[in-house]
């Protein structure tokens, strides 16, 4: 497996050329602000994928209502 800290060491000096040229002035979110935010949108996706599921198990069959019923019965003689 290849050297991670190699790696991650020339992307930082990549980036710390990046960084010069954002006015120090500006406040951003930055990289932990995207991650948490991905990481909130998988989790309402997983859980809207799971509400769908249990809403799609529900079987919804409403009772007759007995007051209609005998209503019914001396409307039709």
């Amino acid at each position: 497996m290849p050297d991670m800290s190699a790696s991650a060491s020339l992307a930082m000096t990549q980036l710390a050329t990046l960084a010069k040229e954002v006015d120090e002035d500006k406040v951003t979110p930055g990289v932990l602000g995207f991650i948490v935010f991905a990481v909130m949108a998988l989790a309402v996706w997983a859980l809207m994928k799971s509400m769908n599921r249990h809403m799609n198990r529900v079987e919804f069959m409403e009772a007759p209502d007995p007051k209609a019923d005998s209503g019914d019965a001396d409307a039709k003689s």
